[in-house]
């Protein structure tokens, strides 16, 4: 791989998680919303010059990044998703190489395991070491571990903090929308509707983040606990408010992903 530049791709539930390398060298990290089969087509027509799909880009996203027109056309995309659906729109690429979970090298993985989480695992485990606990704070809230020798113990999966809140808000009819928002810690005994949901959410998430690394810590004292996603930032911030000993025990990684990528990409 050298110095050669390539993508990174990984299709979630809710976003386009992009990465751009060179070699093994991270250039830049950013998120999109979904594209349009249209532009994907015209993405893959243009063998990805970003700057010749100037035009559908603009319509499209709220904000075009700002690395994209730098980004060399016709280079290989490492590809991941979450999205079955999704691939083949994307295959339409001749350089996509499609990663799935025969191509991670983490022993005990089951069928179903969504391959975001086994990423996030390898990216964990190639740099921070082993034992590892990743928890992933997006659209769900996942916790995802393995041991020493490289075999998954297993993890957990529970509605993350924007889908709980969007979900009070779809489901009852009463109790307003909030959008996911910088906070501190709120009353934890509410008088008003809106602070109520927060310390609901809130206060029941960080507590369920406690429960799960102290019992992941009773089985293996020593290891990395990694949190990563699009709300870790907001979460560490909460948890070093409540739990200043447990959260200095918690890294922060927003590329856990990308790493796993990255190790599938240069091994094979």
């Amino acid at each position: 791989m050298a110095n050669s530049g390539w993508l990174a791709l990984m299709i979630g539930n809710s976003r386009l998680h992009w990465a751009w390398f060179r070699g093994i060298t991270l250039q830049q990290a950013w998120d999109t919303p979904h594209f349009s089969s249209e532009l994907i087509a015209d993405l893959t027509q243009h063998q990805f010059d970003f700057a010749a799909c100037a035009e559908r880009l603009t319509a499209e996203l709220p904000t075009v990044p700002n690395v994209l027109p730098y980004i060399p056309a016709s280079q290989p995309l490492w590809l991941a998703s979450a999205i079955p659906a999704q691939v083949p729109l994307w295959q339409a690429y001749p350089q996509t190489q499609v990663i799935t979970l025969a191509a991670i090298p983490i022993t005990g993985l089951y069928a179903t395991l969504g391959i975001d989480r086994a990423l996030a695992l390898l990216g964990a485990a190639t740099v921070h070491g082993l034992p590892s606990l990743v928890i992933d704070a997006g659209t769900g809230l996942t916790f995802t571990g393995a041991n020493a020798e490289a075999r998954l113990v297993g993890g957990a999966i529970l509605p993350g903090l924007r889908l709980q809140l969007r979900s009070l808000a779809e489901h009852t009819a009463a109790l307003p929308h909030l959008s996911n928002r910088q906070v501190s810690l709120p009353q934890r005994w509410s008088t008003n509707t809106d602070d109520a949901i927060w310390s609901g959410v809130l206060y029941s998430l960080l507590a369920g983040i406690r429960d799960f690394v102290t019992a992941w810590q009773q089985q293996f004292s020593r290891g990395a606990i990694l949190l990563t996603g699009g709300d870790a930032s907001l979460l560490i911030d909460l948890l070093r408010q409540q739990a200043p000993d447990l959260a200095a025990q918690i890294k922060v990684d927003p590329n856990l992903i990308f790493w796993g990528i990255r190790q599938v990409a240069t091994q094979l």
